[in-house]
């Protein structure tokens, strides 16, 4: 029997972006309802970020025995347990899980519906046998990983980022289709788990990342026994006895490569298909429902975050433009998603971070006017002492100095780029970061040190040199 719900703001998706926006909406007193019909957390917690980064760490501790020696320290090949390693993966999700609980949230004031949504009119849901009107609805059902049309994929076991972490065999051969941040990031922690590892890529690895820094982690991973394919035509997938065979175009012919298991991590698609949109009169292309700067969609009623928009696919964007919904549709204040930087970083060793514009989009946008600066890790004593000296810092500026993009490849990226996502977010010049003072020995002083190349040539010229001489005879 269909019951009736009257609320504030219906949200649909408790992935990240909805759970983000549904817990600042209830905490400022409006009747919230979120509906979620599969797991709590959504991807990034059971399937994405949090996985993925614990599987990485269990095989960072055994990338560490095997070099040890580098310290003084008795360097010895691992023993590794997969299975518990994947122990470890459930036991860290389980640890955050509370926090994206349904006991959590109800606690917050927010009705939890676990039944799966569908609009029936532009101001109604369906949730199971709920009806539900809101004066505001917010979609946040995500993304899920999609396979490319291979011929015969169909027709063979492979797994993807939502089945992987489920495996607790460790693959003897593991065929990675996709040379992105998921497909190489699972590369390197299996290889370094003990499997023998290819990666297949259709174009180049991390293609929307600087070549420059790319070349860093390509190195490495070739370095540690991971046998990269670029520019690698997929033929067609097979069966071959127990195992999985890949048929690729290498432009000099055609290469079979077999494997144990297969990843397939080569693209996403936003999971809109059980909403019926048309219904509310929601505008969607293949990349996702389409929303204005406010993160409107065609509907004035209905908002999209997070994956399902298309817009910047990562988890920090999702709870990024919960908060511009809360702005925008609760206290009306003027927002746009496309005003920030727009930061990623993929979490090989060495980690690549990048935020802002490339050299080669900065050149396209400003010509000859752009400036870059380099700092490499071997002049960075923290990671002399650290012996993680492979990597750099590069950053683009305009002709006056201001920040256009950094990216950075090496030990912690990810914390090191967070300096300039601030500089790009405040429209900062370069010589802000140069004056920084900061503590030494850190990895973070290497900023500072890229921001004071970018000063080296014009003050030591001879032009100042004169200068100082001049005021010097002063007294």
């Amino acid at each position: 029997m269909t019951s009736r719900l009257e609320l504030d703001i219906c949200v649909i998706g408790a992935g990240s972006a909805g759970l983000s926006l549904a817990a600042g909406a209830a905490q400022l007193g409006l009747k919230v309802a979120l509906v979620e019909h599969h797991k709590m957390g959504g991807d990034c917690l059971n399937y994405g970020c949090v996985p993925s980064k614990s599987l990485i760490a269990a095989a960072q501790v055994a990338q560490t025995l095997r070099r040890a020696d580098r310290f003084g320290v008795g360097a010895a090949e691992p023993v590794v347990d997969f299975a518990a390693a994947m122990d470890h993966v459930r036991a860290v999700i389980a640890a955050i899980a509370p926090h994206d609980s349904v006991e959590r949230f109800e606690g917050l004031g927010v009705r939890v519906i676990q039944a799966p949504a569908r609009f029936v009119s532009r101001d109604e849901v369906m949730a199971g046998e709920i009806a539900i009107r809101a004066r505001r609805f917010v979609v946040a059902t995500g993304s899920r990983p999609v396979a490319p049309p291979v011929p015969g994929l169909a027709d063979v076991p492979y797994l993807t980022n939502e089945t992987l972490f489920s495996n607790r065999a460790r693959p003897d051969h593991l065929l990675v289709v996709g040379g992105g941040p998921v497909g190489l990031e699972m590369a390197q922690a299996h290889r370094r788990l003990g499997a023998r590892v290819t990666v297949l890529e259709a174009a180049r690895l991390m293609g929307s990342d600087d070549p420059e820094l790319v070349d860093v982690v390509r190195r490495r991973l070739a370095s540690e026994g991971i046998e990269l394919h670029e520019q690698a035509r997929i033929l067609r997938v097979e069966r071959d006895g127990v195992e999985v065979a890949v048929a690729i175009d290498t432009g000099s012919g055609e290469r079979r490569l077999a494997g144990s298991h297969l990843l397939v991590a080569a693209g996403r698609a936003p999971n809109v298909e059980q909403l019926d949109l048309a219904a509310a009169g929601i505008a969607a292309t293949p990349k996702g429902i389409t929303v204005d700067k406010t993160l409107r969609t065609t509907n004035r009623r209905v908002y999209a975050i997070g994956d399902v928009n298309g817009l910047a696919p990562f988890t920090h964007m999702a709870g990024a433009q919960a908060a511009l919904v809360i702005r925008h549709a609760l206290f009306r204040l003027p927002v746009d998603v496309h005003a920030g930087p727009v930061p990623r970083c993929t979490y090989t060793d060495p980690e690549l971070a990048q935020v802002g514009m490339t050299e080669a989009q900065a050149r396209a946008a400003h010509g000859d006017t752009v400036r870059v600066v380099r700092w490499p890790l071997t002049g960075n004593d923290r990671a002399q002492a650290e012996r993680e000296t492979e990597g750099l810092v590069k950053v683009v500026t305009d002709r006056r100095g201001r920040v256009l993009g950094a990216g950075i490849v090496g030990a912690r990226a990810g914390e090191l780029v967070q300096v300039w996502c601030l500089a790009l977010a405040r429209r900062l010049k370069i010589g802000a970061v140069a004056q920084m003072v900061v503590p030494y020995p850190t990895l973070g002083e290497i900023n500072k040190r890229a921001a004071g190349a970018y000063f080296t040539e014009r003050l030591f010229s001879p032009r100042t040199r004169r200068i100082v001489g001049w005021l010097f005879r002063l007294g």
